[in-house]
């Protein structure tokens, strides 16, 4: 990166992201399972889930320590490819 254009997030990092999916009983337990591999001290402190007004949603904002960009992009491929999300942010 050139000092024109510094890099966006600065790595290792603590990094929130963001994933939502129809309500189920076991979704931040997925969730957690999704990213240990990428980023194995994840624990489910980490992840907190907040339902829609109407209750048929709900979100997990998942805070992971990151060393790198291909780390981050691990773990957004792993959240988006999980039948259970469909989408993250």
């Amino acid at each position: 990166m050139s000092a024109a254009n510094p890099p966006l997030i600065e790595f290792p990092c603590d990094f929130n992201i963001k994933a939502m999916g129809q309500t189920h009983p076991d979704f931040a337990a997925e969730m957690l399972q999704a990213v240990q591999p990428h980023a194995p001290d994840t624990r489910a402190e980490h992840i907190v889930l907040r339902p829609s007004a109407g209750g048929n949603y709900q979100s997990a904002t998942i805070t992971v320590h990151v060393a790198n960009q291909n780390q981050l992009d691990d773990i957004y491929r792993a959240l988006t490819s999980h039948p259970l999300v469909k989408v993250v942010f």
